[in-house]
C-alpha cells in the first residue's frame, strides 16, 4: 500500500510541474502465492487498482464494493486456507490472471495486459507496472509455530496475514530469487531513468526481495541516475506494516539510519545517493550524511497527496536528477 500511495504523490509532483515524465513501477512479486489453483499477485494488484481508481481505501487493498461470497462458500466446504480474504471482485483478476498464465504468457505480459483495464484509461501510457520478474519467488518467514512450537517456514502471506506479524520472525528466505532474473524491462528502467527512487515500503520483504534478484542491485550500483530513498522508519517503529518486526530478523537496527546504512552509500558499493527521514529524526542527519549519503529530513507521514508530493519535491531537491 504504501509504494502504491507513494506513486499517487508523484503523479501528483509531476501534475504540479506539468513535466512531460514517465513513471515505471517496479513491484515486488515475492509475496505472490498461489490459492485455490490462482495466482494471486497482491503488490501488482495493489498498484493496480490504487491508481486506477478500484482499491478499497479503507482497508488499503482489494477492490470497492468489495463480497466475500466465494470464500463463505469455501470455507463451508472447509477448504484451507481460509484465513486469505479473496473477493468476489478480486477473483476476476486472479481467474484472467491465472488463465493467461497457463496458457504460457510470462507474468510480466500478464500485468500489461491487466493494465489496459486498469491504468491506460486513467493514465495513459505515463506508468508502466513491471513484476519484478517472471520467475517464480515466494518469501517465506522463518518462525515458531504458535500451535506446536515446532520451528518452521511459512509463506510471507501466512505470517502477516494469518498470524498479523504477532509471533517472531528468526529469517526472512526470498525463495527462489537467486535463480530469477529480472523481468523485461526491469534493468532498463533503472538504468535509463533520471531519477530512481525506493519508497517508504519494507526494506526486507517489499524492497529487500527486489534486490534480491540478481542484475537489480547492480543495475541500481550502475545507472547515472542518482537513487534517492524514503523512510518508512518514523522514530524507532514503522508507519505500518511489520517492518519493525522483520528488520530484526536480518539484524538490521529499527531507525531510520540504520535503515539507510543497511541500503549503504553508492560511493561505497551500496544503493543510496540520497536519504530521506522524517522530521522528528532530524538528529540522525548527521551520521548519515557521514556514511555518504546525502540526507535531509521533512515530514514524511503521507497524509494525502500533497504531503506526498512534498516529498518528492524534497528528493530532487537533495540529488536533483540524471548526472
Amino acid at each position: 500500500m504504501g509504494g502504491a500511495r507513494f506513486v499517487q504523490g508523484i503523479l501528483r509532483h509531476i501534475e504540479r510541474t506539468g513535466a512531460a515524465t514517465e513513471v515505471t513501477v517496479v513491484a515486488n512479486t515475492g509475496d505472490d502465492i498461489w490459492l485455490h489453483g490462482l495466482k494471486v499477485c497482491p503488490d501488482l494488484d495493489t498498484v493496480m487498482y490504487t491508481l486506477g481508481g478500484g482499491i478499497d481505501p479503507e482497508r488499503g487493498w482489494g477492490r470497492t464494493d468489495e463480497s466475500w461470497r466465494a470464500l463463505e462458500e469455501l470455507k463451508a466446504y472447509g477448504v484451507e486456507p481460509t484465513w486469505f480474504g479473496l473477493g468476489d471482485r478480486d477473483l476476476a483478476t486472479h481467474l484472467v490472471r491465472t488463465q493467461m498464465i497457463e496458457a504460457g504468457y510470462p507474468l510480466s505480459q500478464v500485468t500489461e495486459a491487466l493494465c489496459v483495464r486498469w491504468l491506460a484509461p486513467v493514465l495513459g501510457e505515463r506508468v508502466r507496472l513491471l513484476p519484478m520478474s517472471d520467475d517464480r519467488v515466494e518469501t517465506h518467514v522463518v518462525i515458531d509455530d504458535p500451535d506446536d512450537g515446532a520451528r518452521r517456514a511459512v509463506h510471507f502471506q501466512e505470517y502477516w496475514i494469518r498470524h498479523q506479524a504477532s509471533v517472531p520472525a528468526h529469517a526472512v528466505v526470498p525463495i527462489g530469487a537467486d535463480a530469477a532474473a529480472p523481468a523485461p524491462g526491469v534493468v532498463e528502467a533503472i538504468t535509463d531513468a533520471d531519477l530512481v527512487v525506493l519508497p517508504p515500503s519494507n526494506p526486507v520483504v517489499s524492497i529487500g526481495t527486489i534486490l534480491a534478484v540478481p542484475g537489480v542491485r547492480d543495475a541500481l550500483v550502475g545507472t547515472d541516475a542518482p537513487v534517492v530513498g524514503i523512510s518508512g522508519i518514523i522514530g524507532a517503529d514503522h508507519v505500518r506494516g511489520m517492518a519493525r518486526q522483520l528488520l530484526g530478523a536480518i539484524g538490521v537496527d529499527v531507525s531510520a539510519d540504520g535503515v539507510a546504512l543497511h541500503y549503504g552509500a553508492r560511493t561505497s558499493g551500496g544503493i543510496l545517493d540520497g536519504w530521506l527521514v522524517d522530521t522528528s529524526d532530524d538528529a540522525v542527519v548527521e551520521t548519515v550524511t557521514a556514511a555518504g549519503i546525502a540526507c535531509a529530513a521533512v515530514p514524511l507521514l503521507m497524509t494525502d497527496h500533497d504531503a506526498t508530493a512534498d516529498m518528492v519535491t524534497a528528493a530532487l531537491g537533495l540529488v536533483g536528477t540524471r548526472r
